[in-house]
């Protein structure tokens, strides 16, 4: 499976179902029906995608716009922008403060100033998509989880339980600091919120 055949698979599981748990469900469908080196390849890509959005400056981004943001929440967090397919992940990848452009998020924070709750699926976190490839290769093969993570490590990706951020580390809280790194953010939330 190529990067086009990930991104398809993620994006057509979105317009095939209407919650989170029903794509996680396709997904899990779609991967049995293929060869065992193609639901390694997903899992390799989710990994790939992982890597690219597991950054400071993304976290410093969630925490601005959502106001919270744990090592276990930026962790779910890196799959709902996986989630959100193609075009957004690609373009908050490379320029995290764009995650003010993407409706998704303008909803929830829209939804947060009428002082709405979100619904669970709704948040923006998506822990159980990265285990859709482990799931499916288990059904499809028979094998645990080990023989899964010795099939990505043999292909050179290192394996994270946790956020391993690699770009420049900063104090996320400082908001002088992330008003200077993450402008639109900053701006869009006082026009949003107001100043106070």
């Amino acid at each position: 499976m190529d990067i086009d055949g990930f991104w398809n698979l993620i994006e057509r599981s979105e317009r095939e179902t209407n919650e989170k748990e029903a794509r996680l469900e396709w997904l899990q469908g779609q991967l049995v029906q293929r060869t065992a080196e193609d639901i390694i390849d997903f899992d390799a890509w989710i990994h790939t995608a992982r890597r690219k959005v597991d950054t400071w400056l993304m976290w410093g981004a969630m925490r601005a716009l959502f106001g919270y943001g744990s090592d276990d929440g930026f962790w779910y967090f890196q799959m709902w922008l996986v989630g959100l397919g193609r075009a957004a992940f690609e373009q908050v990848a490379r320029e995290p403060d764009s995650l003010v452009d993407v409706p998704a998020v303008q909803r929830l924070l829209i939804e947060r100033r009428d002082r709405q709750q979100w619904a669970d699926d709704d948040r923006p976190e998506f822990e159980e998509l990265s285990y859709v490839a482990v799931k499916a290769w288990e059904r499809a093969t028979g094998k645990d989880w080990d023989a899964l993570a010795d099939a990505l490590e043999a292909r050179g990706h290192e394996l994270f339980a946790f956020p391993n951020p690699c770009d420049e580390s900063w104090e996320l809280d400082d908001d002088e600091e992330s008003a200077r790194r993450l402008p639109r953010i900053n701006r869009y939330k006082r026009e949003l919120y107001g100043d106070a």
